[in-house]
């Protein structure tokens, strides 16, 4: 497993990633793919909808369990990764990247309580 340095994380495994325009990635970990299983569906919120660090975003169906998805960071919805409707396994095989969930904009405090890569591997216990 792997934790890619560039963005922060939430304890409840999933993490935030600042773009150019100042929006923000949000996706699930490695680890927390991992622990799902294999996703097959994936309920994403309404754009523009607006939530608070900590609160449930979305709802990720695995054939094991389905899972609250966590906002690592305050935001408004800005775009919601339409490729999931077809391919919710993105979330399984590109977690960092095609299986991102969420697009948000956000304040310059968004991240609070936010963890580095190093912190979240020791939180994991990996």
């Amino acid at each position: 497993m792997h934790f890619p340095d560039d963005r922060l994380y939430h304890s409840d495994h999933l993490w935030a990633q600042e773009q150019p325009d100042g929006s923000w990635l949000i996706g699930i970990t490695d680890y927390a793919q991992d622990q799902l299983g294999s996703v097959i569906f994936v309920d994403l919120p309404q754009m523009a909808a607006s939530f608070e660090q900590g609160q449930s975003c979305a709802s990720i169906e695995s054939v094991k369990v389905t899972s609250d998805a966590i906002m690592p960071i305050a935001g408004t919805i800005a775009e919601t990764n339409a490729d999931l409707a077809d391919t919710p396994e993105l979330l399984n095989s590109d977690p960092y990247g095609q299986g991102w969930l969420v697009r948000v904009t956000a304040g310059s405090h968004a991240a609070g309580s936010c963890l580095n890569s190093s912190a979240y591997t020791a939180l994991i216990k990996l």
